[in-house]
C-alpha cells in the first residue's frame, strides 16, 4: 500500500489539473474536426482514447521531470518531498514506471490512423526534453506550450487525416494560453528558482508580469475569434465566447496577485474550467 501511495504521488494522480490541461486541446481539435451528423460513438470513443493518452503521458512526463529535476526539487520548498527528490522512490523504479506508462500510451495511440501515429511519435523528443529547457532558456513555458497543445493537432488529424489552417491557428493560440497559465504557475517558486539558477518566463517578466500575461491571453482569445469566424459558430456559441473572455481577463488576470502563491495556484487551476468552457463552446457550435 505504501508503494501504491508513492506511485500515486509520483504521477500526481491527486492533481488532475495537469492531465486535464493536456486533454482539453485534444478535445478541442477532435471537436473542430468531427462531423456530428455521423455516428457519435466514434467521437466519444476517440474522446476516451485522448483522455486515456493524456493521463498516461502526463503521468510518464511527471516521472521523467522528477528524475531530471531531482537535485533542483530537493532545494525547493514546494517540491522537496516529491518521491524521487526525497529518495522514497529509486531512480531505477521511477524509470521502470515511466517506461511502462509509455508502453500503455503506445497501445492507446495504435488505435488512430497512421498519420496521427507518426505525428504523435514525432512529438516524443519534445515531451521528454522539456524539463531540461529551464536550465538553458528563460522560455521553458514556450516549450511546454508547444508540447502540451500538440494534442490539438492530433485531435484534428485523427478525423481528417491531414493538417489544415484551422488546427494550426488553434494550436498557435493554445500555445500562448499555456505560456500564460504556466508563467502564473511559475510565480509560486520564483524566489527558490532565482536562488538555484532555474530560468523561466516568470523570472524574465517579473517586473512587468501583467503586460506579458495580458498579451498571451489576448493572442489566445484572438485565435478563438478567428476560429469562430472560420467555422461559422452559431450565436449561442458566440455568447459563450463572452463568458470565456470574462473568465480570462477578470476571474484570472484581474484578480491575480503574482506575489501570493495561493493566488497564483488558484488562478492556474481555474484554467481547467476555461478548457471546459472552450470545449463546450466548440461542441455547441458544431452540433
Amino acid at each position: 500500500m505504501n508503494q501504491l501511495k508513492l506511485f500515486i504521488d509520483l504521477i500526481r494522480l491527486k492533481k488532475p489539473i495537469g492531465y486535464m490541461l493536456l486533454f482539453w486541446p485534444c478535445a478541442w481539435g477532435l471537436t473542430l474536426a468531427y462531423d456530428f451528423s455521423q455516428n457519435l460513438s466514434i467521437y466519444f470513443f476517440y474522446l476516451f482514447l485522448f483522455f486515456s493518452g493524456s493521463l498516461l503521458m502526463r503521468s510518464a512526463g511527471c516521472i521523467v521531470n522528477d528524475i531530471l529535476d531531482k537535485e533542483f526539487d530537493a532545494k525547493v520548498i514546494r517540491t522537496k518531498n516529491r518521491p524521487v527528490a526525497s529518495g522514497k522512490v529509486s531512480l531505477s523504479l521511477a524509470i521502470f514506471y515511466s517506461l511502462t506508462l509509455c508502453l500503455l500510451a503506445l497501445l492507446v495511440l495504435l488505435n488512430f490512423n497512421i498519420f496521427t501515429i507518426a505525428l504523435a511519435m514525432g512529438s516524443m523528443p519534445l515531451a521528454f526534453t522539456y524539463p531540461l529547457m529551464k536550465r538553458f532558456t528563460y522560455w521553458p513555458q514556450l516549450f511546454l506550450g508547444i508540447t502540451f497543445n500538440y494534442g490539438l493537432i492530433l485531435g484534428w488529424t485523427a478525423i481528417k487525416g491531414q493538417i489544415d489552417l484551422i488546427p494550426i491557428i488553434s494550436y498557435i493560440g493554445a500555445i500562448f494560453w499555456t505560456l500564460g497559465y504556466d508563467t502564473i504557475y511559475g510565480y509560486q517558486d520564483i524566489k527558490d528558482d532565482e536562488i538555484i539558477g532555474i530560468k523561466s518566463t516568470s523570472i524574465k517578466f517579473k517586473k512587468n508580469p501583467y503586460i506579458f500575461l495580458y498579451s498571451c491571453y489576448s493572442i489566445f482569445f484572438l485565435s478563438l475569434l478567428i476560429i469562430s469566424y472560420l467555422i461559422n459558430l452559431n450565436k449561442f456559441s458566440l455568447m459563450l465566447l463572452l463568458l470565456i473572455i470574462i473568465q480570462l481577463f477578470y476571474f484570472q488576470l484581474k484578480r491575480l496577485n503574482v506575489k501570493k502563491s495561493s493566488s497564483c495556484l488558484k488562478t492556474f487551476k481555474s484554467n481547467n474550467l476555461l478548457g471546459l468552457m472552450v470545449f463546450f463552446c466548440l461542441l455547441v457550435g458544431k452540433i
